[in-house]
């Protein structure tokens, strides 16, 4: 099975080489606006897959991308070149919105043109409003943000350092839009079938301060990243091969990540049953009114921005 990578920038690099390591598929192609960045990238990755599951990796043009299951876009402005790095600023990675959704409207057709029945994933920030203007530019609902997957996961993280547990044993999820309104549903987190609410109080802890605590890390991770390293990479790499994976294998995984609903008008995150056509079903969590409230809120503010568009 093929998948395709649009834009071989640190990101696109990043998903690229993740999906070797793993072994995502048997054939992957990187596109790039400059075909010698995309012809590097491939020959740096060509020399060390060898070591990796058989993969067979090259740069190409867009109708290289004929027969692809799935296509990721990396394209588009950053969050540090974009001036998106302020944790002050409500608008957040919604600041590059205006400037990716142009890049999208002229790549999403040229997927489309050459491999009508792929999957995209939508990987460059804001995921998901530019899933939105994906699915409008390619006419058809196989579309995915890589939403709160990444954030969930980070939640997780937080949650066992904070507990000093293994991460897998830790069961979190952030919903809603991947950006600052996004929604921790701490109601049903656990470790080991145990509520975290009644973990903190066992440790005497205060539950407001640890959310507090908690809730920033994740919610401005990519700000912290990217004041080290310049670009929040790998993390999104390694998630955004793992949708790959689920998608050509038909896995029928479920995980928080980001389809249109219908409820809300817009694309935004969601437990979800994902298989070979992208997202097969939206499941609805139990969440408390507190968090019910900011998941509408969350939806509103992605509205509100699409609108602006």
């Amino acid at each position: 099975m093929k998948i395709g990578i649009v834009g071989a920038g640190k990101v696109g690099s990043a998903c690229a080489l993740a999906a070797v390591v793993r072994g995502s598929a048997r054939n992957i192609v990187i596109v790039d606006r400059t075909r010698k960045r995309a012809k590097a990238v491939a020959t740096d990755l060509r020399y060390g897959s060898p070591l990796c599951p058989k993969t067979e990796v090259v740069d190409g043009d867009y109708e290289d991308l004929a027969d692809a299951a799935l296509v990721m876009i990396t394209a588009g402005i950053n969050e540090k070149a974009g001036g998106a790095t302020d944790r002050n600023d409500p608008q957040g990675r919604l600041r590059l919105l205006n400037t990716n959704a142009e890049i999208y409207r002229e790549i999403v057709p040229r997927i489309v043109g050459v491999s009508p029945h792929a999957v995209i994933l939508v990987v460059t920030d804001p995921p998901d409003p530019l899933a939105d203007i994906a699915r409008v530019s390619a006419g058809h609902g196989r579309i995915l943000s890589t939403g709160t997957f990444l954030d969930s996961l980070r939640f997780r993280v937080q949650l066992a350092q904070h507990f000093e547990v293994d991460a897998n044993q830790v069961e979190a999820q952030v919903v809603g839009e991947h950006g600052v309104s996004q929604v921790f549903l701490w109601s049903s987190a656990r470790i080991a079938g145990v509520p975290i609410g009644a973990l903190i109080r066992e440790r005497g802890e205060v539950l407001e301060t640890v959310r507090e605590q908690i809730e920033s890390s994740v919610r401005y991770a990519n700000i912290t990243i990217i004041e080290g390293n310049d670009a929040s990479q790998f993390g999104i790499g390694i998630v955004s091969a793992r949708i790959a994976e689920i998608v050509l294998r038909d896995e029928r995984a479920v995980l928080p990540i980001g389809s249109y609903n219908d409820r809300f008008g817009v694309t935004l995150s969601l437990p979800s049953i994902v298989g070979r056509n992208g997202v097969v079903r939206i499941l609805e969590p139990e969440m408390s009114p507190e968090e019910e409230r900011a998941l509408k809120r969350s939806a509103a503010g992605l509205k509100k921005s699409e609108d602006g568009i």
